[in-house]
């Protein structure tokens, strides 16, 4: 049986919307939603759906409040990268699975198990790069907005000149994307 969901009303409830952290998350996620459902629609030979696309890319970032990024006004414990897997968690506990893999998988082009290690990154030692097809164009549609750069969408080349700090395993992957989503 699938469970309705309100994905906004989901996020408020663990990112309070009278903080300066909500307007944040909420314009970042939209800005990924909005570039996500556009791409869809130009692919049904897909047959994604669109509910499904919009709730999970609202959702993506739901972990940040546990994590300490005060740039962005987040405050919790944690390290920022950590905020997708916190944000499966959160959304396993809610019933919503599937949406908290798009949360898991979605930081940076995602991360190996060897990504991990090799790294020595305080994630779970399993693999964390997106699967389906809605988990990759999620985590590819999130590499173009920032959150301290809200509404402003980056080029293709200047999500590879940030993404170049962290090796040619994510490179590799976003130009994939590339062909594949624009």
């Amino acid at each position: 049986m699938t469970v309705m969901m309100n994905a906004v009303e989901l996020l408020q409830k663990y990112i309070d919307p009278n903080t300066e952290l909500y307007p944040i998350v909420y314009t970042h996620s939209r800005s990924v939603a909005d570039k996500v459902l556009s791409i869809a629609v130009s692919h049904p030979e897909w047959s994604l759906d669109p509910a499904f696309l919009e709730e999970a890319a609202l959702l993506h970032d739901i972990g940040v409040f546990l994590t300490k990024a005060d740039e962005i006004r987040c405050f919790g414990i944690y390290p920022y990268i950590c905020h997708g897997y916190l944000g499966r968690e959160i959304l396993d506990k809610e019933g919503y699975p599937k949406h908290g893999l798009v949360c898991e998988r979605h930081t940076g082009t995602g991360l190996t198990l060897s990504e991990i290690l090799n790294r020595d990154l305080p994630l779970p030692h399993r693999d964390l790069s997106p699967v389906s097809l809605e988990e990759q164009l999620i985590c590819f549609a999130d590499k173009f907005f920032s959150k301290t750069r809200l509404n402003q969408e980056s080029t293709p080349s200047e999500v590879r000149s940030k993404l170049e700090k962290y090796g040619n395993e994510g490179l590799k992957r976003f130009d994939v994307w590339c062909e594949r989503f624009l």
